[in-house]
């Protein structure tokens, strides 16, 4: 597939880019490398080849999700600068 200035001027317009001449030039040189390695990529033989999602096995890390007691909010507003009820005083962000 051959990159045309065209498609570069869009790309740009897309990427919200203002690209240099000599810029416009390396994009289109790099972007027609990478269509070139995808046309070669697709002529490999994959009939054979399972499905995946993912190139490595991944299996579940989370923690199994079990209610615990927690610190009491006594000793967590000690320190405190203003509390209230057992809640943190902050000052306000908006009115």
């Amino acid at each position: 597939m051959k990159i045309t200035d065209e498609m570069i001027d869009y790309i740009g317009i897309l990427a919200r880019l203002k690209l240099q001449d000599e810029e416009k030039e390396v994009a289109k040189n790099e972007m027609e490398k990478i269509i070139n390695y995808m046309d070669t990529l697709n002529q490999l033989d994959t009939s054979n080849m399972e499905a995946m999602s993912h190139a490595f096995p991944v299996k579940n890390v989370f923690r199994e999700d079990v209610v615990m007691p927690s610190t009491d909010r006594e000793i967590i507003t000690s320190n405190a600068p203003n509390s209230k009820d057992g809640c943190f005083v902050v000052p306000r962000t908006f009115e």
